[in-house]
């Protein structure tokens, strides 16, 4: 029966990205360009929401704008320097930039901690826009804000179970954006603040929690750009993690902050390019991780 309600969840996945890759290709005769500024709704985050590469922002994934359906898709690859393999596959759709729905697959390869194991993870998302827009509202102090949850199902129940950890949870987060338009030197600036509340252990590789730690924790996600032209940004990005298995297994499964600096490149409208370099500290007895991380992202 776990083994069947596995393969089901995934095939759930994989029937939603589609769908929502679909409506990538269906909506872009639907959008008229020009309504939102270039590289303004970010590329999309890992767990599959619009935003930098490891936090949601405010804003609302695809192009569209408050009359518009917009949409993305993505895949993004990282492998760190102990050989930890991370693919993620997903896709989001923007209603009338106000409310957006989002889902994600991942594929992380363990090294040599487990050879040849892989762990699979599915994140379907939600983020509705309360208040604010981050880019034209430019003469007040009110950021774009959003608020968001992620709903997370870790694949592999046995694993994490052995942690003491849970196989599935839903994250809740706030995000507050704002972009200041030439504000350093005639260039464009992009902040964001992202609070989550979660129990995920390496974003819910390792499952959710953990003995004595079933609380959420408030952990603190944060952005900051710079747009060196209309199509190129660069920046970092910072994002706090829960520390739950550390205290009943040992320094090896202490879980430190994870950070990039990046660059996104904006060819066109409807293409992205992101490269960053990037390091999520220890994972599971392997200190020190950090490597190259390479995202495309295709919106309309």
């Amino acid at each position: 029966m776990q083994r069947f309600l596995a393969s089901q969840a995934q095939r759930n996945a994989w029937f939603t990205l589609a769908v929502a890759a679909a409506c990538a290709v269906l909506v872009p005769n639907s959008a008229r360009a020009g309504d939102r500024l270039l590289a303004t709704w970010g590329v999309t985050q890992v767990e599959g929401a619009g935003g930098g590469g490891l936090t949601p922002w405010a804003t609302i994934a695809g192009s569209g704008s408050s009359n518009q359906i917009g949409s993305s898709a993505f895949v993004t690859h990282s492998r760190t320097n102990d050989g930890h393999d991370l693919k993620v596959a997903g896709a989001a759709v923007g209603i009338h930039d106000r409310v957006e729905l989002s889902m994600a697959r991942w594929s992380f390869k363990l090294s040599d901690v487990v050879p040849d194991k892989s762990i699979e993870m599915n994140s379907f998302g939600v983020k509705v826009k309360v208040i604010g827009d981050a880019v034209y509202d430019q003469d007040s102090w009110l950021p774009q804000i959003s608020v968001g949850a992620q709903y997370k199902l870790n694949e592999d129940k046995a694993l994490v179970t052995l942690f003491g950890a849970d196989s599935s949870d839903v994250d809740v987060y706030a995000s507050a954006t704002k972009l200041w338009l030439g504000a350093a030197g005639g260039y464009n600036v992009l902040a964001n603040l992202t609070l989550r509340l979660t129990r995920a252990n390496q974003f819910g590789l390792v499952g959710f929690g953990g003995a004595g730690h079933d609380k959420r924790k408030l952990m603190a996600e944060g952005s900051l750009g710079l747009m060196l032209r209309d199509d190129l940004v660069v920046g970092t990005e910072y994002r706090q993690k829960p520390n739950n298995l550390e205290d009943s297994h040992g320094a090896a499964l202490k879980e430190e902050a994870a950070w990039d600096v990046f660059v996104a490149w904006f060819p066109t409208r409807q293409l992205s390019l992101t490269a960053a370099w990037l390091n999520l500290g220890n994972i599971v007895s392997k200190p020190d991780q950090q490597g190259l991380y390479l995202s495309g992202q295709a919106t309309f």
